[in-house]
């Protein structure tokens, strides 16, 4: 007789990162379901509509073993306005969904949170480390910043074991943000005033990223319900050369010219465009450690990472 496959309820399955993670499961013998706001006839759904402080999980969390929550609200034009709308589903449709997983006797319960509880750069600063006191960058960052504060309380009086994951820029086949713009500036051959940056940065695979998860889902030893980790690929390189070595993966040549870093981030401030400064300009340095530690090593190098996001195959 045939073991039964364990059971993870993914959030979010049909976005970027989902349309990766829930393949990886499924390769490595979970029965996924999807939590989705509408039914398209797919097997594996579970209709649950919006994500928020309302929303009846039960039916979906039913005999699931592992929570993976992708679903987030990531960009909202005139965000300043929003501030609700983030409430409601970063943080208290995260935690409403945490306490109806334990409630339902969840096991496991994956959260992506965001380096940017750390803040967008860590210029003249040691790299970001797990343990730093959170000082969160806008409505985004804020937001997960809270709901891990409120996993972290749920935590202490469950027997479900919980792993905040923290990525940098995640980069992979229908990633959106900086790297398509960066991808799409590139297949054009369109000129970048980036060569003079010299800024260290770390980034990540939505391979090593799935890898993570599902080495996490593996974890069984006892220790602590509640831990945080910052994940990354090994290398930390400048803006200039991520977008060398992306050019070299599309077959490109990367056309790269210099402008005074001073000067350029003057002028990306008076056009409004910080998130642009940040995410290329500045430096964003993760130690990994803790990741590692767990025995965990990450399976793709960046130009395998950049190959494969530039593919239009299924990786």
């Amino acid at each position: 007789m045939s073991e039964t496959k364990p059971v993870a309820l993914v959030t979010g399955a049909s976005g970027f990162l989902g349309r990766h993670i829930v393949p990886a499961l499924t390769r490595a013998g979970w029965s996924v379901r999807r939590a989705v706001r509408s039914a398209d006839g797919t097997n594996g759904e579970a209709l649950i509509g919006s994500i928020g402080p309302e929303t009846d999980w039960q039916a979906a969390l039913e005999g699931v073993d592992a929570v993976v929550h992708l679903a987030a609200r990531v960009h909202y034009k005139n965000e300043e306005h929003a501030v609700q709308l983030y409430r409601d589903v970063n943080v208290e449709g995260t935690l409403h969904l945490a306490r109806s997983a334990a409630t339902a006797g969840v096991r496991q319960f994956i959260f992506i949170s965001t380096v940017l509880v750390h803040g967008r750069t860590n210029e003249g600063r040691a790299p970001f480390r797990e343990n730093d006191v959170p000082t969160p960058r806008g409505l985004y960052g804020t937001s997960k910043a809270e709901a891990e504060a409120g996993l972290r309380t749920l935590a202490r009086d469950s027997d479900m074991k919980i792993s905040v994951i923290r990525p940098p820029l995640i980069y992979g086949r229908g990633a959106k943000g900086n790297f398509a713009l960066l991808t799409r500036a590139v297949r054009l051959g369109l000129p970048l005033p980036l060569a003079a940056i010299n800024n260290r940065r770390n980034f990540l695979s939505v391979q090593n990223l799935s890898s993570f998860i599902l080495h996490r889902l593996g974890h069984s030893e006892p220790g602590s319900n509640f831990e945080i980790f910052l994940l990354a690929d090994r290398e930390r390189i400048s803006t200039p050369e991520f977008i060398e070595r992306l050019a070299r993966a599309s077959g490109k040549r990367a056309r790269l010219f210099a402008i005074p870093p001073k000067l350029l981030s003057a002028v990306l401030r008076v056009i409004g465009r910080q998130d642009v400064h940040d995410g290329l300009i500045g430096s964003l340095e993760l130690d990994i450690s803790k990741a590692l530690a767990t025995g965990w090593q990450p399976p793709v190098f960046l130009d395998e990472g950049l190959r494969l996001a530039l593919s239009t195959q299924d990786a």
